[in-house]
């Protein structure tokens, strides 16, 4: 995979972007259809991002200081630890344009998503020494549902920039190690610090593949040396962010956050678990990960051991599918255009020539992964254990709730939403949620278990004695309790509440109705009572 192979270094750098846009184009028009996709059918964006902009909120209104804790996320708020960068981003966009954070959450990520599309097909060029295959490398990461669902919903307010900053880091990487390229050292050092500043997870992704670039491509002092620069460099740089969160929060609240979201001997399971639901869910797709697996046997037969083992380390050391599959492309790329097409080329009983055979198998591919990714965009696929993929945590009818809520209740009051609407409530509406799981992973990982099981268990109920046995078992004490009514999801899964929960909670002398419209449904628990902490145990009616 030098760079010797199809297409010399000196050729490349000669020739500029015009002659690269070609090769560019197919991804950078496949992302783009996805993107018009998404926002097209959704009317909000999908998963959450209530907590990132109630953070970039609070960093406006303290005059751009560095917060300690996030009020809203539980009674007592959580602590602020998240690498700021994207916050401080997002502050400036709200302040300057006057967009709403929905707004936001449904554009940026996207277009961020289409733009880190371009480092990666560099990369691959580079990698391989052929544009063709980085370019249908580039293409599939471009419709890859893994990839897509974390990086242009709303979450990808963050995590696509991270990925962004961490493909141009690995591509100067490349030539700092494999071609001893000193020129690429400050672009790197800036683009690790932008990555530790913007996301943990792919800093660790950083990481791992600069140390494989350098046992790959040098093994030499110098080579050792021009890594530590960019490590060590990337950490002093970011001391004024880390080392005030080690003041206001001690150490323990980066290792208690890094144990709440899986680990080495979860990785293997999470990925048996994930190419499972692919395959039963995602059949335009499967395709793309039988290639990936057949490819990785190729690459290892043929002594190619960069992308295997870089894909395995990823595999065992980072709980995240989107990673695995950005790799998996490049060894889907790599193995049909080295491995495959040959074959099907000297195989052919008729005289097509290698072109044609070249031309007629992509297209193919990229129709039926185009498709997918279609599908995968507008909701359209059995993403999430038989529920829609990319499904939206909000709909007009909880923005009208919790604009009720901001008007008409006290700013003291606390409540227990039900539902992923939940995330987006305290930044909503200015109000305390006392159950949810979001921001909790830094104060540890039991609390953070905790709060994820009491509001999986409440957000089930579809009884007000369920509701009411819940919050005395958990020892829960809301003024009100945000009920939604018909479809919802629960941590993305879809589920139903049936007209039994309005019910039971209107005939039930422990709640009065607040406010109600088709989707929502609000209730103020009765003067004086607050359910007591119980041991309840056994089976709970729903």
């Amino acid at each position: 995979m030098a760079s010797h192979q199809t297409d010399s270094k000196t050729t490349q750098d000669q020739r500029g972007l015009e002659y690269e846009l070609p090769w560019l184009v197919p991804a950078l028009l496949a992302g783009t259809c996805i993107f018009y996709f998404y926002v097209s059918s959704h009317s909000y964006p999908s998963f959450g991002a209530g907590l990132y902009f109630h953070i970039a909120e609070h960093i406006s209104e303290s005059g751009y200081a560095l917060p300690e804790t996030i009020p809203g996320y539980t009674a007592e708020g959580v602590p602020f630890a998240y690498p700021p960068l994207m916050f401080y981003v997002s502050a400036i966009i709200l302040d300057v344009t006057g967009l709403s954070p929905f707004t936001v959450a449904q554009y940026l990520p996207g277009l961020v998503s289409i733009a880190y599309l371009v480092p990666l097909y560099f990369f691959a060029r580079d990698l391989f020494g052929s544009r063709p295959q980085a370019s249908l490398a580039t293409l599939i990461v471009a419709v890859s549902p893994p990839v897509l669902q974390w990086h242009i919903s709303a979450g990808g307010i963050v995590r696509a920039p991270a990925l962004l900053f961490s493909l141009i880091g690995i591509y100067a990487g490349l030539h700092l190690f494999r071609d001893g390229d000193t020129k690429w050292l400050i672009p790197a050092l800036i683009t690790f610090t932008l990555t530790i500043l913007t996301h943990p997870m792919y800093t660790i992704f950083f990481v791992l593949t600069y140390l494989l670039l350098y046992l790959r491509f040098d093994r030499s002092f110098e080579g050792l040396l021009r890594g530590l620069f960019v490590g060590l460099g990337g950490v002093l740089l970011t001391t004024p962010w880390w080392s005030s969160v080690l003041v206001a929060h001690g150490s323990t609240v980066f290792t208690a956050a890094a144990g709440t979201h899986g680990g080495i001997g979860n990785a293997l399971p999470m990925l048996e678990r994930l190419i499972g639901r692919q395959v039963n869910d995602s059949p335009l797709l499967v395709l793309w990960h039988i290639i990936a697996i057949a490819g990785c046997f190729w690459l290892l037969l043929k002594r190619e051991y960069f992308l295997p083992v870089w894909l395995f380390l990823t595999v065992v050391t980072i709980e995240e599918a989107r990673f695995v599959f950005l790799i998996a492309a490049l060894v889907s790329s790599r193995f049909l255009f080295r491995g495959v097409v040959p074959r099907l080329h000297k195989a052919s009983v008729v005289t097509f020539g290698r072109e044609e055979i070249v031309t007629f198998s992509v297209v193919l591919l990229v129709t039926v992964s185009l498709s997918g990714g279609a599908l995968y965009a507008t909701g359209g696929l059995n993403a999430h254990a038989g529920s829609p993929s990319l499904p939206q945590f909000v709909n007009d009818g909880d923005v009208e709730a919790m604009e009720w809520t901001e008007r008409n209740t006290s700013p003291s009051a606390r409540f227990v939403v039900l539902g992923d609407a939940a995330e987006w409530f305290p930044q909503q509406t200015d109000r305390t949620m006392l159950v949810g799981p979001w921001g909790v992973e830094w104060k540890g990982h039991q609390q953070y278990r905790e709060q994820l099981r009491e509001f999986r268990r409440l957000s089930r109920c579809h009884s007000s004695n369920c509701l009411t046995v819940r919050l005395m078992q958990f020892g829960v004490h809301p003024e009100y309790v945000y009920i939604p009514k018909g479809v919802y999801t629960v941590r993305g899964m879809q589920r139903h509440q049936p007209n039994q929960m309005i019910t039971t909670m209107m005939t039930s002398p422990q709640y009065h109705l607040a406010f109600e419209n088709e989707e929502v449904a609000i209730f103020k628990l009765t003067d004086g009572w607050h359910p007591p902490r119980s041991g309840t145990t056994g089976p709970i009616p729903v």
